[in-house]
């Protein structure tokens, strides 16, 4: 174009297209196409979004759901801890009271006087009740038929 503008003397500097007119309905079918396309790149961005937000949602509940078991089984765990804590202050204390008998039945055994005031405090501790009824010696009043009344 510009060889053909120089021969008749004229420089060309610039040549901007201003509108293009296209015949029949080719215009129609490129818009179409235009918008085809943008139409396409949308609902691809829609689709990766879609994608996107879904491995998101599946991480977040996958992270839930591990922090989750995690958690019972430190409850487990703990309370697990806490039972055999119990058992064994449980098995402590019986060691304890067993060994305390042992040494308060060794004490009677070497010192039976020990055991009758035991036997005195209880029968005053009983005689302190109206409704208790003491039997001493009761054997000796037990005949062959039963029980005899002396008058």
């Amino acid at each position: 174009m510009k060889s053909t503008a120089a021969t008749y003397g004229v420089t060309i500097q610039r040549a901007d297209v201003k509108d293009l007119v296209f015949p029949g309905n080719l215009q129609e079918i490129m818009n179409k196409v235009l918008a085809a396309e943008r139409m396409s790149q949308v609902q691809l961005v829609e689709a990766r979004t879609k994608a996107d937000v879904q491995k998101i949602e599946s991480q977040a509940t996958a992270e839930a759901q591990r922090i989750e078991a995690e958690t019972r089984a430190a409850a487990q765990r703990l309370t697990a801890q806490g039972d055999a804590e119990v058992q064994r202050l449980q098995t402590d204390a019986e060691i304890r009271r067993l060994q305390e008998r042992e040494r308060t039945a060794r004490a009677y055994s070497q010192h039976p006087a020990l055991l009758r005031m035991l036997e005195l405090e209880t029968l005053r501790e009983l005689g302190q009740n109206g409704n208790a009824r003491i039997y001493i010696g009761f054997e000796k009043h037990v005949g062959p038929n039963g029980p005899t009344e002396k008058t």
